[in-house]
């Protein structure tokens, strides 16, 4: 199984959610089963770690993101993944936009999977601290959420 989050540089939201995924698949026992990566839309950060703001603010809950590096949305990405999880609106429209004909994979909003059906994570990059503090408690209840939703289809497919 193999996740990917996208959100608009890479830099806040969706490397946010990888690492928090990560620590609770981990909980799970699942995570030999999943794959977790995440992108951008845009390429301003491409080879860049996260900001410094959402490093912190992850530190303090005991995730570690400074290994990890911004990349860009790529095509192949829709038949290497099985969930395309976006952080917003306007980032799950351009998933819809660049989305192949026949492509297979789960294309939505992570928020729903923390029964916030259509709500967005915000954009914490122009904001204070609070707003990185935000987006860890939303993506902290979608990722408990996803953790159920995968362990479900592993177990289907088993």
């Amino acid at each position: 199984m193999r996740v990917l989050f996208i959100c608009l540089g890479n830099i806040c939201r969706s490397p946010t959610a990888e690492g928090m995924l990560r620590r609770h698949l981990e909980e799970a026992g699942l995570a030999e089963r999943v794959v977790v990566d995440s992108c951008g839309i845009g390429a301003w950060h491409v080879g860049k770690a996260p900001d410094a703001r959402a490093r912190a603010a992850a530190a303090s809950r005991g995730l570690d993101l400074s290994a990890l590096r911004a990349r860009q949305l790529d095509a192949a990405d829709f038949s290497r993944f099985d969930y395309l999880l976006a952080m917003d609106h306007d980032n799950l429209v351009v998933l819809e936009e660049c989305r192949p004909v026949g492509c297979q994979a789960h294309v939505g909003l992570l928020l729903d999977f923390a029964g916030h059906r259509g709500r967005a994570v915000p954009d914490p990059y122009y904001g204070g601290d609070q707003g990185f503090e935000e987006v860890l408690d939303l993506v902290e209840a979608a990722s408990r959420g996803l953790v159920e939703e995968l362990r479900r289809r592993l177990e289907a497919d088993a």
